[in-house]
């Protein structure tokens, strides 16, 4: 069986670097050179910031695979700047969540919840607003035009492991690029992948989406 809240903590690093180019998280204490620029396309690049940089909000739905073949699924919600939701279901002990300061991975089962202040947490090097993915990224050739493949990690700070999104070309997403999945390899090289599907670009989402339940102060199950 699946340990739900370790397999819900692999998801972090996924979701940090996944999220790097949503913009959702404060500044890196110091500045990392750009990859040169003959590794990258500008033109790419560029595409790719604006495409996410024009998410204000969007809801998908995810499935998340680690490097045993373990799956789980849920859905994921994003509001700008700095909030995000993984609810894996009604039925699940577990949530991944951010409410715009800090990250919280949230154990109903054995009633814990375990926070992180944004600037301290994988995220926290990754999710900026005023930065784009030129600064800690670089394009890894496809082969095909309609795909992007972009590789981001901080060479300073390798506990937080590297990750590879992939853009799809998609005329009714963003800009015009769909982030349709990436994998993460942690510091000890365990493998997270994530596909997102039936992405909704524009919903209302109410600010309550990005609040939880205690469950430190109630024996109650999720609602």
């Amino acid at each position: 069986m699946t340990n739900s809240p370790l397999f819900a903590r692999t998801l972090l690093i996924g979701l940090g670097a996944g999220t790097l180019a949503l913009g959702l998280v404060p500044a890196l204490p110091s500045p990392i050179a750009p990859a040169p620029l003959a590794a990258q396309s500008g033109g790419e690049i560029d595409a790719v910031v604006g495409a996410l940089r024009s998410i204000s909000t969007m809801r998908a739905d995810f499935t998340q695979t680690d490097r045993q073949g373990n799956v789980m699924s849920g859905v994921m919600t994003l509001k700008r700047p700095g909030k995000i939701r993984f609810d894996y279901g009604k039925d699940s002990d577990f949530l991944v969540i951010s409410n715009g300061k800090s990250l919280y991975v949230v154990d109903y089962e054995v009633s814990q919840v375990e926070r992180w202040p944004i600037k301290n947490s994988p995220l926290g090097a990754l999710f900026d607003p005023e930065r784009d993915v030129k600064r800690y990224g670089k394009l890894v050739p496809t082969g095909n035009k309609d795909v992007i493949s972009v590789e981001v990690r901080d060479p300073k700070k390798p506990e937080f492991g590297m990750i590879n999104l992939i853009f799809v070309r998609n005329a009714s997403a963003p800009g015009g690029w769909q982030l349709t999945h990436w994998v993460a390899l942690d510091a000890q090289n365990h493998r997270t992948r994530v596909q997102l599907t039936n992405q909704r670009y524009g919903v209302a989402v109410a600010d309550s989406t990005f609040t939880f339940r205690d469950p430190r102060r109630s024996s109650r199950r999720p609602g």
